[in-house]
């Protein structure tokens, strides 16, 4: 009997420590790709953040607003709290100077609200979706820049499809 109840007890644990620190979100826009595809699915880390801040290149679910209802979008990090961006010329400037990314972008046909300098606030996130000239981000003003308190976590793992499934990359 006394193992009936240890692994009882075990599987609540695992179960509240899953619904606390993780959730699954779905890709439901192609503004990632080719990175990520519609319908790949992850597990976020709901944790990361409330001990950290995004860093650039992290792949954020967030929410445009604090409504539970909001739709839930991923994009890439681009510009940290207190950086000025600004695209020109196709190519992404932080505090004046060209943004080297580790991946080959297209050059960014429209610049949207970055087409002067933005200085991000306290507590802002300048975001891009890899699929550059097809996304809606903080280029545009329906999702703008991202306050830390809408970012719902960290992309952590891919568990759908099959042939991807494993911790998610940058």
């Amino acid at each position: 009997m006394r193992w009936v109840f240890e692994i009882v007890v075990t599987l609540v644990l695992a179960a509240m420590v899953g619904i606390m620190l993780f959730q699954t979100v779905t890709m439901q826009e192609s503004s990632m790709e080719p990175t990520i595809a519609v319908g790949d699915r992850f597990f976020i880390n709901r944790v990361v953040y409330k001990f950290s801040s995004p860093k650039r290149g992290d792949l954020i679910v967030f929410r445009t607003n604090a409504s539970d209802d909001a739709a839930l979008h991923i994009r890439r990090v681009i510009g940290l709290p207190g950086e000025t961006i600004q695209i020109s010329g196709g190519r992404i400037l932080i505090d004046g100077e060209a943004y080297k990314e580790g991946k080959d972008f297209p050059m960014i046909s429209n610049p949207g609200l970055a087409s002067s300098s933005i200085t991000l606030e306290s507590g802002e996130y300048f975001v891009l979706g890899d699929n550059r000239n097809n996304s809606e981000d903080s280029r545009y003003a329906d999702i703008g820049m991202v306050k830390k308190r809408y970012i719902a976590g960290k992309i952590w793992f891919t568990c759908a499809p099959f042939e991807k499934m494993g911790f998610t990359k940058g």
